[in-house]
């Protein structure tokens, strides 16, 4: 019991001053290793490890079912070796890719209707393969991401226009020792009440130099 209590009140402590932009949360390590002067910054990440969701359907209610599942899973909607639920920390930040598929020649633009997306929460650096633990509901599985290099283009606001900033950071790395590899997709570092001014958000795309 103890234990919910406290888990709960940090969840609701890092919720209050979350609201002002101030993050508590976990988030994955990386290296920066190159910029770009529209804003772009390159990163390099480690192997990392996710929760992952499909987003059932396309709008606001395919996202808020993805979220409910994977918060039901840190809080402890899951099973270790031992069989029993842990609750895990939340981190930042939640990774989404949709369904819209982007040239690389932009701003053309094609919609896959069937592919929704998905939305990841990156674990706790402390949990391997190996030691997470395993979710409950079948719609909820772990993925391993190997080392990656990462575009990424930050912007503040609502977050709605992540399709438009997408755009733009692929625009911005032609003429780059840069250059895209998949789809690019969008990364929230904040709840959905924080202020919009304070909000973190950013575009990303999967990057390598020829």
């Amino acid at each position: 019991m103890w234990q919910a209590i406290s888990y709960y009140g940090a969840l609701a402590i890092q919720s209050l001053v979350g609201v002002v932009g101030i993050r508590l949360y976990e988030e994955p390590r990386f290296d920066i290793v190159g910029s770009l002067k529209n804003g772009i910054e390159i990163r390099r990440y480690d192997p990392r490890l996710a929760v992952e969701v499909e987003i059932a359907q396309v709008g606001d209610a395919g996202r808020d079912e993805a979220f409910r599942l994977l918060f039901a899973y840190i809080a402890g909607a899951n099973r270790t070796s031992a069989l029993a639920n842990e609750r895990v920390a939340m981190t930042v930040p939640v990774e989404v890719r949709v369904g819209e598929r982007i040239a690389m020649t932009v701003p053309v633009q094609v919609i896959d209707p069937g592919a929704a997306g998905a939305m990841r929460f990156y674990l706790p650096a402390k949990f391997t393969r190996d030691t997470a633990p395993a979710p409950t509901d079948a719609r909820v599985r772990l993925v391993a991401t190997p080392i990656e290099t990462i575009a990424v283009l930050r912007y503040s606001g609502s977050g709605a226009d992540g399709p438009q900033r997408c755009r733009e950071l692929v625009a911005g790395l032609p003429g780059s020792p840069w250059q895209p590899v998949g789809e690019p997709y969008t990364l929230s570092y904040d709840a959905p009440f924080t202020l919009p001014f304070a909000r973190r958000n950013e575009a990303a795309v999967r990057v390598f130099s020829p």
